[in-house]
């Protein structure tokens, strides 16, 4: 079932707890500190521990601590958790700016990995939804949707509020427009530049973010001056091809990060990004060879659909000040 428009802001309320604490603070912060002032002949030892917590400072420090509890949580699989070191997900999710309150959509999340971080990161205050292809003859897409399924069904204390929508990969559609605040897309792009899905894929992303949304795209990185036709196949793509596909969706490269990068990676593999892990496609052949690689080179790109332009009749009146 097409649950395209459970991607717009659900109509409960749900709280705000999180971040309400934040604003607490910083209101009874400042009595308390007036009430500690020391008196002339009172004692100077303090009424707390030296080392005692202290309420984070900004936003940006309340999700990376959000970020450190989740990628902490028992509820991440072993081998996933294995991955980090590879993909990087603290590092990758901060230079995107995701926060524990915004609407996140994850493109083809396949079986899960970062599901299991974005989902019970943003299952208080925030609302994660996973848009996945709609089933078609291949196994790959029905075996990915309903591990996901089963994932959320299996804990609904971290992944409760967790949406699934589907889309059509030939005219997606992720939700309303302007319904929300991220997009994120891990290692898909190349698989729609194969299948040629892959402007209207951009134009979709671009219409479901508000003004100021951001897209967040990781993927395998092609060696510098590769051109898509010497790639194409191999799973890796060069950078400004993927560059081009969203600016002509109308985005604006925001920056890139070399968070995902990885020097040891020759780009030059016999079975493309899958002879490495964690595929290993070649089974035992040279397998301790592209263990000490690692995961591939990606890119790391962010990107920003601009601010609603001023209509016509509000840039004359200002002109005309």
């Amino acid at each position: 079932m097409n649950q395209a428009n459970q991607a717009s802001h659900p109509s409960r309320a749900r709280p705000r707890s999180s971040f309400a604490w934040l604003l607490i603070a910083a209101l009874i912060l400042p009595a308390t500190a007036c009430a500690q002032q020391v008196t002339p002949g009172a004692s100077a030892e303090p009424d707390q521990p030296g080392d005692a917590l202290v309420p984070p400072t900004s936003a940006s420090d309340f999700t990376a601590t959000q970020l450190d509890q989740v990628l902490a949580g028992s509820w991440r699989s072993p081998a996933n958790q294995a991955r980090d070191v590879y993909r990087h997900p603290k590092a990758t999710l901060q230079f995107f700016g995701v926060q524990p309150d915004q609407t996140v959509i994850e493109i083809t999340p396949g079986g899960g990995w970062y599901s299991e971080i974005l989902a019970p990161l943003l299952n208080d205050n925030g609302h994660y939804i996973a848009a996945v292809a709609a089933p078609r003859d291949g196994a790959e897409a029905r075996r990915d949707d309903s591990a996901l399924h089963r994932l959320f069904a299996a804990d609904p204390a971290h992944y409760g509020n967790a949406k699934i929508v589907e889309f059509n990969p030939r005219a997606p559609v992720f939700g309303p427009p302007g319904s929300a605040d991220t997009v994120l897309t891990f290692r898909n792009a190349h698989n729609w530049v194969q299948a040629g899905t892959a402007p209207a894929m951009f134009q979709a992303f671009f219409q479901v973010l508000r003004p100021g949304g951001v897209l967040g795209v990781v993927d395998h990185r092609a060696a510098p001056g590769a051109t898509l036709e010497a790639v194409k196949g191999s799973g890796y793509l060069p950078a400004d091809y993927v560059v081009k596909l969203a600016v002509d969706a109308g985005f604006v490269l925001h920056g890139s990060s070399e968070v995902n990068a990885n020097p040891l990676d020759t780009h030059d593999h016999p079975k493309g990004v899958w002879t490495l892990p964690p595929t290993l496609t070649l089974g035992e052949q040279d397998r301790a060879r592209y263990q000490a690689i690692g995961e591939s080179d990606r890119m790391t790109l962010r990107f920003v659909k601009p601010a609603a332009p001023a209509s016509a009749a509000t840039a004359a009146a200002t002109s005309a000040r």
